[in-house]
């Protein structure tokens, strides 16, 4: 058995997008686990791995999307799950943290073979992201309490999805097992 990562999906955002007034109040109600799920990977010496969208800008890095979420309308949700100087960050331009990005060749070359998907939405980067990490042969846990969505029916239905389909293990921040 290999070992766990902490992926944190699209955290860093600006929350300036047509769903934002539906997400934020989603978004806000993670966040308090999402920062739990950080510390106890950080006390265990689990790699996290951020994975943010580049939201079409198409020369930036992880240090101008830092900066631009925090100027953004809501940093309080920023910057509690803000990358550390030890923190790994992948950008990525699609759904999915795998589509054209360098993630699978990272947690090879970490030894990888469990993630633990948190941020958001739900519904799509969550899903997708689950999705292309079962078919790659990794194991994944989901915990439902550090995920935000959009639509509550639609992020209800993703979990189930992943649960019977993926054979996601969806559970509870306090029960993730890094």
């Amino acid at each position: 058995m290999g070992k766990s990562a902490l992926i944190v999906i699209d955290m860093i955002n600006t929350y300036d997008h047509p769903d934002a007034e539906l997400l934020v109040p989603s978004a806000r109600a993670a966040l308090p686990q999402i920062v739990r799920l950080l510390e106890r990977a950080h006390t265990q010496g689990v790699p996290v791995i951020y994975v943010n969208d580049n939201f079409g800008e198409w020369r930036s890095h992880h240090g101008e999307l830092v900066a631009a979420a925090l100027a953004g309308p809501k940093p309080e949700l920023v910057r509690p799950v803000q990358p550390g100087e030890d923190s790994l960050f992948v950008v990525k331009v699609r759904h999915s943290i795998f589509y054209e990005t360098p993630l699978s060749y990272l947690l090879s070359r970490l030894g990888v073979d469990h993630v633990v998907l948190t941020g958001q939405v739900t519904e799509q980067c969550v899903l997708y992201s689950a999705l292309d990490a079962h078919i790659r042969h990794l194991r994944v846990t989901v915990p439902d309490d550090a995920v935000a969505h959009i639509h509550d029916d639609l992020a209800r239905a993703a979990l189930i999805m992943m649960e019977r389909n993926m054979h996601v293990a969806v559970t509870t921040t306090d029960k993730v097992d890094f």
